[in-house]
């Protein structure tokens, strides 16, 4: 069994949900974690949640989005929280590539959301995007040493070097890979699922973006995570059943199913 725990099955890109999701369970994925960009998004995927078993929601606001973080917001999303099918946080994090908020909005929202995650005692999900020096920063100030375990958390969507996994892991993160690690020029990151700890890692879609190879370009969605985690037995010279086994009891510990 397979665990899709990043999503965006909330999207407007699925009028075909009902299928989407059926395929994924015939191609072995267990759980599905849909995670969101603001509080809308939020609420719709916790909707779905209640009207699938195997889905589960994060709730959160997308750096595109933290300007929209108010004390309103997080109030809503903090009830949210209180959910039964919530397991994260998220996503939430930094993105200096599009610049969408402004940054400092950014890394105050970022902070503020860490702060929820502890207080709710939810994991969560982090996104970063050319922004590594100042998410390693905020994540430093709020994870209290690993010994503590008051944060935990993922980087989803993982697109940094060996050395940005290690840092993310010394922290007691997790690395996430998604669809980029199937791209044949994905060098460095393949070179980080080659060495990651086999118990800090697992697999996402991030659908319906970053399809993997054989759908590149196309709209993803969870069934196609078998071939990011079939990408990774590969490189890792390992089975494909070991790395949904391992991958699965990873995403299991975190998230609490």
């Amino acid at each position: 069994m397979l665990i899709d725990t990043h999503a965006h099955l909330q999207m407007d890109d699925y009028d075909d949900r009902a299928e989407v999701v059926a395929r994924a369970v015939e191609a072995g994925v267990e759980y599905i974690i849909n995670a969101s960009f603001n509080l809308p998004s939020s609420q719709q995927a916790v909707k779905l949640a209640e009207e699938h078993e195997n889905l589960y929601a994060a709730v959160g606001v997308h750096p595109h989005d933290a300007k929209l973080l108010d004390d309103k917001t997080l109030d809503a999303l903090r009830d949210l929280s209180e959910h039964p099918k919530v397991v994260a946080i998220g996503e939430t994090g930094l993105d200096y590539y599009r610049d969408l908020s402004p940054r400092p909005i950014q890394r105050s929202a970022f902070e503020r959301q860490l702060r929820l995650a502890v207080e709710v005692g939810l994991p969560v999900i982090v996104h970063n995007r050319e922004a590594q020096k100042d998410t390693l920063e905020i994540l430093r100030r709020h994870l209290g040493g690993v010994a503590s375990f008051s944060l935990r958390g993922v980087m989803h969507c993982f697109s940094g070097d060996r050395d940005f996994a290690d840092d993310c892991i010394q922290m007691g993160l997790y690395i996430s890979f998604a669809g980029p690690v199937t791209y044949p020029k994905s060098h460095q990151l393949r070179e980080v699922a080659a060495h990651v700890q086999w118990d800090r890692f697992f697999v996402e879609t991030d659908c319906p973006y970053l399809a993997p190879q054989f759908k590149r370009g196309k709209r993803n969605e969870p069934s196609y995570v078998k071939a990011v985690a079939k990408k990774i037995a590969e490189i890792r010279h390992t089975t494909f059943p070991e790395t949904a086994r391992i991958t699965t009891a990873n995403a299991k510990a975190l998230f609490g199913f």
